[in-house]
């Protein structure tokens, strides 16, 4: 008998800390629906969607720093 095999469903290691969606869409000025479309496919992890954003060409709206 032949046997199917289902593949393996390998979740991603997070890389830096979780954005919040809010946070997310905040720092880069996107829409809600931007935003989580963008989310749901990459995943919550800062370097990832920094890395993605970057690659896009859009620069943060706002900076994490606090003011000095």
């Amino acid at each position: 008998m032949t046997q199917i095999h289902q593949p393996e469903r390998r979740s991603r290691t997070l890389r830096g800390r979780p954005y919040s969606l809010r946070e997310f869409a905040a720092k880069y000025g996107l829409k809600n629906e931007q935003a989580e479309s963008l989310f749901t496919r990459f995943g919550p992890s800062s370097v990832e969607l920094d890395l993605l954003m970057a690659a896009k060409r859009r620069s943060p709206v706002r900076s994490d720093r606090p003011p000095e």
